[in-house]
């Protein structure tokens, strides 16, 4: 009869699944990321036909468009992502338990600030142009951060909360600010004509990507 060896027990299922999520992702943000690098013509047409149905509506409604700007200007920014992020490493840090695990957080955080900046090197995509912007932004479009750093902060803070125990009313209010939030600031910055649909998917994909990523780097590694 064939027994299991002590020395490499099976992987949990949790293990499995974050895994395959991790596969799946990384293949998908590959793919995308190709076809923005080759200018592949239909995601091109789709972009452009999205971008400009959705600048008419910024221009034609300024007053949804000035709340979209305070929202992505100063509540979904990526610097007040990362100070909620920031929070959470003090906190941990100061349960003195889970200073590894603190680190991990900054480190996992810093590591999408830097993917997202290299992505924007190498691809160098450039944003949307328009005749009667309704916004500005910097640098390359190809992905997007505050989507990113959204998808990322937002990620690790729920799967913490899961982590540590978090009550159901609680989770459940998390979970439903992180959701608005990720989708939310991803669909202010087409709207406000600084970014194509598809960096917005780059960034969620990549930002998923990462959390899956460290949650198996977490299990696996955390002392």
């Amino acid at each position: 009869m064939h027994t299991p060896s002590v020395d490499s027990p099976p992987r949990p299922p949790e293990h499995r699944t974050a895994a395959r999520a991790t596969g799946v992702l990384a293949l998908c943000s590959v793919l995308l990321l190709v076809l923005v690098a080759v200018e592949w013509h239909p995601l091109l047409t789709a972009d452009g036909d999205i971008a400009d149905t959705t600048h008419r509506w910024a221009v034609d409604e300024p007053g949804v468009t000035h709340a979209f700007r305070i929202l992505t200007d100063w509540v979904w920014d990526p610097w007040a992502m990362r100070i909620l992020a920031a929070l959470a490493v003090l906190w941990l840090v100061w349960r003195r338990n889970a200073r590894w695990t603190a680190v991990w957080l900054a480190a996992t955080c810093a590591l999408g600030t830097l993917l997202q900046q290299i992505l924007k090197a190498a691809v160098g995509r450039p944003r949307p142009v328009w005749p009667d912007p309704v916004d500005t932004a910097h640098f390359a479009a190809y992905p997007s951060g505050h989507a990113l750093t959204a998808t990322v902060v937002c990620g690790l803070l729920l799967w913490l909360l899961h982590h540590y125990g978090a009550g159901r009313a609680l989770w459940f209010t998390a979970l439903t600010l992180s959701a608005i939030s990720v989708v939310g600031v991803g669909l202010t910055r087409i709207w406000l004509g600084v970014h194509w649909p598809s960096d917005v998917l780059g960034g969620w994909l990549l930002g998923a990507m990462l959390v899956t990523l460290a949650v198996m780097v977490h299990r696996r590694y955390r002392p």
